[in-house]
């Protein structure tokens, strides 16, 4: 028997398809027979690699009881969080009020106007622990519905009033941004860095790419040491603990532990997103691959499993992998000592030395493999052990894919593979980036070729040949950012004006003049309870804060003040905020730090596929230079009107580059040395022009 999720094409949904419940997926045909039959709805949120998730409905969703208690109380609507933000965003902010935390699987109980007045996340199915059994919970739930319909309809009223003193009020800018703003949010952020293990704070651990980008950028402008160290010490430990899959590539989701060593093993694609491109960052900031190898094989080995294991034969990537096989955590992850010493033979204890395994293990038993040394006194043979380990690994079974292709997901790994290729990638990393942007731009945007501007329209997922919900305001600004990474890639305009086409779109269905701000969700969006608009920086970047980056990127590209003008305002609205919470807005400081420093551009005239242009292209991608802005080829020879172009002429038959602040330049130059002193130089002086 199968449920109506079984129509559905999100994996999550489609694990639910044959339970016992009477699902529904959100959509008017459970909101109508709610409000038809006075019956509430039970919300329940969640997502494909949730580990919880899973508990929760093998304990209490696929059990015959349980199900027959929600289908005679209750309009059961289960929802995928990772489709559907806008509606886990609305909800979460319920849950976080009335319980005093949040987490998945979301469980709400709503009217059938859609307003919650009661809310959870996990249950157990027998009382456990403090907590009620989930059966307790559903009848109590009725009960108060059907008997005390004044309470609910008192907590239900808060709750609109709560929403409605957010979505309508004005903003204001609440700060300058200024070098001592940014400054102070990086001095709050090393308070709680934990200098013997990397990271920051203690157990659990999560990897915060983001506001390293940010101590990377702000060691950069201001010579600072501690910040430099405290960014590569994390990524160094993180790359040796067991939260980095050490014979496959890819990190996981955050640790349990202080150490990185027991991770929650689901795999995210926005996590690897984040934490390829601040790898390649610290690469270039090292001084490149033969300066730091490690740092350089772990992105190196990152980009092989985005190929390998989460690129779709179209060219999109997926979602995640589970963190579950055959219902245990990590079990596709984990060895004993004798199956490896039975796979190695004569090579056993040096590779098992190498990656930390006893015969007691690390974990329940078995061993999470992790660099218990120097990997720079790494032994041959844990090299020659990886195929054979990997080739072994590959006969489980493995954890399931989900499948999923999400927009803004995708948009922050394909400008992680560009700029990965950009700077020290081969051909074949090349390819993938700009198969993955020509899939994006055909598959899931659409009217963007042509018409006014603000026709382009995303859609937020991608399955079986479907896409399928209008997208939100992070889909469109990872998308464009991605295609603004592809045209520094490649040079080629023509992803330069599918990134501003999507701006256009952006602005037009987005932007709120009332208010001053961007919402979530566009503005002809199904009404919602509220219309969601959250700014802070949580897993992944917030829409508005991607958003301020293009804005800033393309106002600079092409000399376009009122773009600057918008960015510029949105980061005032939210300077306090960001000084004093600053792990909430991460990616919003390097966007201020982009706001309050400008941007270096380079300019690089003549014929990108001639031999002197790519050798000033390539010099340039080695060096970091954390708010580079990069145009090339020959001024309005392909019909692209790009303003940094402008002027910018080739000498003695060479192709040249211009290195500038605010359109102001340096001695134009045609030697790849020159260029890259003059980009240290002015990175260096950037702080202080």
């Amino acid at each position: 028997m199968s449920n109506r999720l079984a129509k559905e094409t999100s994996p999550y949904l489609l694990q639910h398809a044959h339970n016992p419940v009477d699902w529904y997926p959100w959509g008017d045909e459970a909101f109508e027979r709610a409000r038809r039959e006075d019956r509430p709805i039970l919300l329940s949120v969640g997502y494909s690699a949730c580990h919880w998730c899973h508990v929760m409905e093998r304990e209490s969703f696929e059990n015959e009881a349980t199900a027959r208690v929600m289908n005679d109380l209750f309009v059961n609507v289960k929802v995928d969080r990772e489709e559907r933000p806008d509606v886990d965003s609305i909800y979460m902010q319920a849950v976080q009020a009335m319980s005093g935390h949040g987490g998945w699987p979301m469980t709400v109980f709503l009217t059938p106007q859609l307003e919650p007045f009661w809310a959870g996340t996990y249950f157990p199915p027998d009382d456990r622990m403090g907590m009620p059994s989930f059966q307790r919970v559903l009848r109590a739930a009725s009960e108060a519905y059907q008997t005390r319909r004044g309470d609910v309809e008192r907590v239900a009223a808060s709750v609109r009033e709560m929403y409605a003193g957010t979505e309508r009020m004005r903003t204001s800018a609440t700060g300058a941004l200024s070098a001592e703003l940014l400054d102070r949010a990086a001095r709050d952020l090393l308070a709680s860095y934990d200098a013997r293990h990397g990271g920051f704070g203690g157990a659990p651990k999560f990897p915060h790419a983001m506001a390293m980008e940010f101590l990377l950028q702000q060691w950069s402008r201001m010579g600072n040491d501690a910040a430099l160290e405290a960014v590569r010490h994390t990524f160094t430990r993180m790359s040796r603990g067991g939260l980095y899959d050490q014979l496959g590539g890819g990190f996981a989701r955050y640790s349990v532990d202080a150490t990185w060593l027991v991770p929650h093993f689901e795999k995210m694609l926005y996590d690897n997103g984040l934490l390829l491109r601040l790898g390649a960052h610290l690469v270039q900031a090292a001084g490149g691959e033969h300066a730091a190898p490690e740092l350089h094989a772990v992105c190196r080995r990152t980009v092989d499993w985005v190929m390998r294991e989460m690129t779709s034969p179209e060219g999109g990537f997926y979602s995640t992998l589970d963190a579950d096989s055959e219902g245990e955590e990590g079990k596709f992850y984990v060895w004993s000592d004798r199956e490896l010493r039975d796979l190695l033979g004569a090579d056993a204890d040096a590779v098992m030395a190498y990656w930390g395994v006893t015969s007691g293990g690390n974990f329940e038993g078995h061993n999470i493999l992790y660099v218990a040394g120097d990997p720079a006194t790494a032994p041959a043979s844990v090299a020659m052990a990886i195929p054979r380990l990997l080739e072994a690994r590959s006969r489980r079974l493995r954890p399931a894919r989900d499948e999923k292709i999400l927009a803004s997901w995708n948009g922050l790994m394909l400008r992680a593979v560009a700029e990965w290729a950009r700077a020290f990638g081969s051909d074949a990393d090349r390819d993938l980036a700009v198969a993955n942007g020509g899939f994006l731009w055909g598959r899931m945007v659409s009217g963007g070729d042509g018409g006014d501007g603000g026709d382009a329209r995303v859609s937020r997922s991608y399955k079986d040949g479907i896409a399928r919900i209008n997208g939100f305001l992070e889909d469109y600004a990872a998308i464009a950012l991605g295609m603004l990474a592809l045209y520094e890639l490649t040079f080629d305009a023509n992803w330069l004006s599918r990134a501003r086409t999507l701006c256009d779109s952006i602005v037009r269905w987005f932007w709120d003049d009332d208010i001053g701000a961007f919402f979530d969700t566009p503005s002809d969006h199904e009404r919602l309870m509220t219309r969601p608009r959250d700014v802070t920086d949580n897993a992944t970047p917030s829409g508005t804060s991607l958003t301020v980056e293009l804005l800033l990127k393309l106002g600079d590209l092409t000399a376009d003040a009122d773009m600057r003008r918008r960015a510029t305002y949105v980061l005032e609205t939210l300077a306090e905020p960001m000084a004093t919470y600053p792990f909430a807005f991460g990616h919003a400081l390097t966007s201020a730090d982009l706001a309050v420093h400008g941007a270096v551009e380079l300019a690089i005239a003549g014929a990108p596929a001639v031999d002197d242009f790519q050798q000033l292209a390539h010099a340039a991608a080695g060096v970091y230079v954390p708010t580079l802005i990069v145009a090339g080829g020959d001024d309005g020879a392909d019909g692209a009107d790009i303003a940094l172009l402008a002027d910018r002429r080739t000498r003695g038959g060479r192709a040249t580059a211009y290195v500038c602040r605010g359109y102001v330049c340096d001695e134009p130059v045609t030697d790849a040395d020159a260029l890259v002193n003059q980009l240290a130089r002015v990175t260096r002086s950037a702080a202080h022009p």
